[in-house]
């Protein structure tokens, strides 16, 4: 799963989100800091209004929590959606050994230029080359 510190900073290099059933989220502050809750028609919805998007927890009695603003909740997204979000700029991904352990390396080209990113989970390389691909388009 992409890192707290990486998905905020997504975000806030302008990464939006819709959520859909399956997507993880985090709701900043509170009680509920460090939970990671999952988008679900079962039990939380995406509710789109007028006025903004909210998640709703359905039958969520043990929480005293009814729904919380799309904006106060932290996108944590999944690898396969990390790489489609890469779009044309993906090449490839490499398990790469390191020691008694590995790495992974996602490798991306833009406008000709290769850049390769480094991570100690698949997830987190290809979050790390989304945010370059976003500042770049900046």
């Amino acid at each position: 799963m992409i890192s707290t510190r990486l998905a905020r900073e997504l975000r806030d290099a302008g990464l939006s989100w819709t959520p859909a059933s399956g997507d993880a989220f985090q709701i900043g502050g509170g009680e509920f800091e460090g939970d990671v809750f999952t988008v679900s028609d079962m039990t939380i919805e995406a509710h789109h209004y007028p006025t903004g998007s909210v998640l709703g927890f359905n039958g969520t009695t043990e929480w005293a929590l009814d729904s919380v603003a799309l904006d106060d909740a932290l996108w944590l997204p999944r690898e396969e959606q990390l790489r489609e979000l890469l779009r044309g700029s993906f090449r490839s991904l490499e398990r790469v050994p390191q020691g008694a352990g590995a790495r992974y390396r996602v490798t991306t080209e833009r406008a000709g230029v290769v850049v390769a990113f480094e991570a100690d989970d698949a997830t987190e390389a290809y979050g790390e080359a989304l945010l370059a691909l976003i500042r770049a388009a900046s």
